[in-house]
């Protein structure tokens, strides 16, 4: 596609983003050319319509959609750019899916420097390109100073699902294992570490990845799988309450066999939280036949995004739907849904 010629160039380095960037015209036109498309470009985003036309290969269509708020904009591990690709690749992948396609949309504030959305965009490229997906489309709106918080994404997602594969959150049944990929806690942590201020000893970064290879190498291992999440706002506690609701069943898990970094462990311990309820954007929990269970965990040890995958429960009959946690001290407690919002804007 012949790129459009303007009188000067975006001032990345000292410029911001002002209404004209918004409004249509010129100014609108020079922004999407020489940022966007400059570091997202592809064949279908060339086309410069506003829609992406394209075949979809056999299989059933999978297609997930995800806001992204998070602040600040920049933290430990990652940004709001290469998480917005990385959330709904996720999405998408937790159905077994192959994704395929992005759409995202921008909701820019005036005065927000032009080099930040640089790197906001420049990491989602690289995310994006990592993971094999391709943003085919987009839109970008400017709103008043003071009337949002930098810089807001939307991403939707399309992918998808094999024939043969049939993975969704009712399929849970009693005496299913419960997997969780890696250590537990790293993205809320990090985010909550710098948006407070807070120095530790060992810096904390978010886990924040694209997990559909994961996520085909377990299903390569075993086929069988019931469900698969990722515990993203609302941490663990709150996907397994949400997999107990959905199939009708309850889960028991054991606090021991849960990997936390001991480091998490004592930032949430100094800051009042509780790891199962902190968000991660790198982890997914699955469900499969126990007899299929140590199959899968070596499988997911085996990959790099999955090294520190441990079983942590089973699926009980319960007709409550409650998810119970054995303690480390021989006890017993309900890990209820969370009350309210123990950290606003994560993700």
């Amino acid at each position: 596609m012949t790129r459009r010629r303007f009188t000067g160039q975006l001032d990345l380095e000292h410029g911001s983003v002002d209404l004209t960037h918004g409004s249509g015209g010129r100014a609108m036109a020079q922004l999407i050319d020489e940022l966007f498309r400059r570091h997202l470009d592809n064949a279908l985003l060339a086309q410069g319509n506003d829609q992406a036309l394209f075949q979809p290969p056999p299989g059933r269509l999978a297609i997930s959609t995800d806001g992204h708020v998070i602040a600040p904009l920049f933290f430990p591990g990652g940004d709001i750019g290469c998480l917005a690709v990385h959330g709904t690749v996720n999405d998408v992948a937790m159905s077994g899916a192959r994704p395929l396609y992005l759409a995202a949309g921008f909701i820019l504030e005036e005065g927000l420097p032009l080099a930040d959305l640089a790197r906001i965009v420049r990491s989602m490229a690289q995310a994006a390109n990592e993971a094999g997906v391709a943003v085919v489309t987009g839109d970008t709106k400017v709103v008043e100073r003071g009337k949002g918080d930098g810089c807001f994404i939307t991403t939707t997602g399309v992918g998808v699902v094999p024939d043969g594969i049939d993975i969704s959150g009712d399929r849970a049944v009693p005496g299913d294992a419960i997997l969780v990929s890696g250590c537990l806690g790293d993205h809320g942590v990090a985010i909550m570490s710098r948006r407070e201020n807070l120095g530790f000893e060992t810096e904390i970064a978010s886990d924040t990845a694209a997990l559909h290879d994961l996520v085909a190498a377990m299903i390569a291992a075993v086929p069988e799988i019931h469900c698969l999440r990722d515990p993203t706002r609302g941490g663990l506690a709150t996907t397994l309450n949400e997999l107990a609701l959905q199939s009708g069943v309850g889960m028991r898990i054991h606090e021991p066999a849960i990997p936390v970094r001991p480091e998490v462990a004592a930032a949430c311990e100094l800051l009042g939280l509780d790891p199962l309820y902190v968000a991660n954007e790198g982890k997914l929990v699955a469900i499969c036949p126990a007899e299929r269970a140590d199959t899968l965990l070596m499988a997911m040890r085996s990959h790099p995004k999955g090294r520190d995958a441990a079983i942590i429960g089973q699926v009980i009959e319960d007709p409550h739907r409650f998810v119970q946690m054995e303690t480390a001290f021989g006890g017993s407690r309900i890990v209820d849904w969370l009350a309210g919002e123990q950290l606003p804007r994560i993700c």
